[in-house]
């Protein structure tokens, strides 16, 4: 599940649950259309109510980190769970500049 809020020029997309290849599908599609309706210069992904994610989330973020990057915004991913941290800095999105 996602919850998606547009303010000040920055979308941000609190994603709430579990991130795996049954519903990455439908969180990436919420987050697109609102990007393509508010065109955001930041686009926020919250990960501090995921319990758990799998592979499928890290195309996630590298999806949008492509699509925001097109637009012409950028890409911050906040309140990594710490069991998750490791596998966000071994996927390379620390060289990305997104983790903050």
């Amino acid at each position: 599940m996602v919850d998606i809020t547009y303010h000040n020029g920055a979308v941000t997309a609190k994603l709430i649950g579990e991130i795996d290849h049954h519903i990455a599908p439908s969180i990436r599609g919420e987050i697109d259309a609102f990007c393509e309706s508010y065109r955001p210069a930041r686009l926020i992904l919250d990960f501090g109510k995921v319990g758990f994610m799998d592979s499928s989330g890290i195309g996630l973020i590298m999806g949008r980190y492509r699509m925001i990057s097109l637009i012409g915004g950028r890409l911050e991913v906040v309140n990594i769970p710490a069991g998750m941290k490791k596998i966000f800095i071994l996927s390379g999105l620390e060289n990305l500049g997104v983790l903050k």
